[in-house]
Formats: structure tokens, C-alpha cells, sequence
């Protein structure tokens, strides 16, 4: 599926989603987040997903976030708005953006981004609002909106905040200073930095070990660890509690144990395959 500056490719569980405007450095423009928001819209009715990986094409950037050039038509309504004075216009452009990011970031299955190169601004915000992030070494993180009169509105300064905490936040942000590679490993805004130009192959990487995973468990860990980011410590117990059960009686770790106890490799079904009656044990193993 290819439009407006975005690729996703289906790769049998795995989608790989490409930003392509490297002659921007892969900025957004309106178009760019319809697609998105469509995207995400078609992956969200996959019932095989397993995993999302997101990744900038060409050398230089993974993303330099939003198209301020005054083709992008998303400029063109907000110069108008601020000319009138009238904020609605303003508030409709940042629903579109953060629509779409937000469609594509709370995918049921972990989303990876593999950042290639320079991730400023909304491409840095899109990074950390992912939930894995590889980095190459060569690559740089910059929040700098600031330096163009704006703050992040993608989401991901708030993200940031939790991600690092309030005073790490403010000096990225407030300064708008680069940082590179090591440094991001260092604060924990990326996971893992991988071999020079090898960002995407080492995301992809990681995906193929969480396909491998139950499908159902990786979704119901994925849920709990979002949601404990918002919820007290009390809350998030009583969420994992409950994901638990619920997980168990699916059934799906049947598939897992019979192998484990048969010495083989599990082959879990996909997360919403429909079975006419449920698993037990003795499908797996002998007693």
C-alpha cells in the first residue's frame, strides 16, 4: 500500500510502515498523516499482526516531522487562522495530526520505530510515542519545535515526560539540543543502537522475536504496560491481575506449554483465529 509519502509493506504477521520523502527528510504533510490514519485503520482489522515497524527512506532521516512549506495545505489553514485570529482551524490541523499518530501508535501489537537517521521535531515525538526504539548510531533525536515558536503536539512531549522523566524533558525540549545516539541510550529514549546503517534490519530483528511469542500474551503484556503508565501502581496490579485470567483462558498458553513439555517449538495461532471448541492439555502432551 503505497500513497502521499507512505509505504506499508505485509511482510506475513509483520507490517513494515516507510516514511518516503527523504528529499524532505520525510516530513508530514496532510496527506502524509490521511495515509497514516489509513494505515493504521487497515492494520487495526488484521486479525494475523503481530508486530509494526516504522522507518524512514533514505539515508539521512527517519523524520523531520511536520511540512512547514506553504504547500503543504495544512500551513495554508493555519496562516489564514492566525490572520483572523480564529483558533478552531488551528484546533481542526492538530485533531488530523494527532488522530493519526495516535491511530497508529495504539496498535494492538508493538510498534518498533527503526530511526535511520535525524528524528527532529514530530519525527522525534513519533520515535518515543512508538513502543521500542532502535537507533543508528550515526542518527540524532532533536525535540525542536521551539526553535520555530512551537511546542511538541504530537504527543510525544508529554510521552517524553514520562519516558524520562520532567527535568530530562525540559532540558530536550526547552533547548531544542541534539542528542545523539549513545547519549539517547543513555536516557533511555532508545532501546538499542544498532550497527552503522543497520537501524532497520535490527528492528525487524526484534520483531521476529516477539512474533515468535504468543500472540495473545504479547498483546495482553502490550496492554498492561501502556496502560501502566497512566495508572497508579494499585491500578496497574489489579490490570495485569485481571489481563492474566483473562489470557490463561484463552487458552493460548496451551500451545506453549504442550511444546515446551514435548521439547518442540510452539506454533501459537494468530490472536483472533476463532476455534469452534477451546484447547486443553492433552491435545499438546500424553499423560
Amino acid at each position: 500500500m503505497t500513497s502521499a509519502g507512505i509505504a506499508m509493506e505485509k511482510r506475513g504477521p509483520l507490517a513494515l510502515v516507510t516514511m518516503r520523502r527523504p528529499e524532505r527528510k520525510n516530513v508530514f504533510n496532510q496527506a502524509m498523516f490521511e495515509q497514516l490514519a489509513s494505515i493504521a485503520g487497515s492494520l487495526r482489522q488484521d486479525p494475523e499482526l503481530r508486530a509494526v515497524v516504522i522507518a524512514g527512506a533514505g539515508p539521512d532521516a527517519f523524520s523531520a516531522g511536520f511540512d512547514v512549506n506553504p504547500d503543504n495545505p495544512m500551513v495554508a489553514k493555519m496562516a489564514g487562522a492566525m490572520e483572523r485570529g480564529d483558533t478552531e482551524p488551528i484546533a481542526r490541523s492538530i485533531e488530523t495530526l494527532r488522530a493519526a499518530v495516535d491511530g497508529f501508535v495504539t496498535l494492538p501489537v508493538p510498534v518498533i520505530a527503526a530511526i535511520n537517521g535525524q528524528a527532529f521535531g514530530g519525527g522525534a515525538e513519533l520515535a518515543v510515542r512508538c513502543d521500542l526504539r532502535v537507533m543508528d548510531p550515526g542518527a540524532e533525536i532533536c525535540f525542536s519545535e521551539v526553535t520555530l515558536g512551537l511546542i511538541p503536539d504530537w504527543g510525544g512531549g508529554a510521552t517524553l515526560t514520562h519516558l524520562v522523566g520532567a527535568a530530562v524533558a525540559a532540558d530536550l525540549i526547552l533547548t531544542a539540543r541534539r542528542v545523539s545516539a549513545d547519549e539517547a541510550l543513555r536516557l533511555g529514549l532508545v532501546n538499542r543502537i544498532s550497527p552503522p546503517g543497520q537501524a532497520l534490519e535490527a528492528a525487524l530483528e526484534i520483531a521476529g522475536a516477539i512474533m515468535g511469542n504468543g500472540p495473545r500474551a504479547v498483546r495482553s503484556a502490550l496492554k498492561v504496560i501502556r496502560n501502566g503508565r497512566d495508572l497508579s501502581l494499585e491500578a496497574t496490579l489489579a490490570l495485569e491481575k485481571k489481563t492474566a485470567v483473562e489470557l490463561i483462558a484463552s487458552g493460548e498458553c496451551l500451545h506453549g506449554i504442550g511444546a515446551f513439555l514435548n521439547g518442540q517449538v510452539p506454533d501459537f495461532p494468530d490472536a483472533h483465529r476463532e476455534d469452534s471448541a477451546g484447547p486443553s492439555l492433552s491435545d499438546f502432551v500424553s499423560f
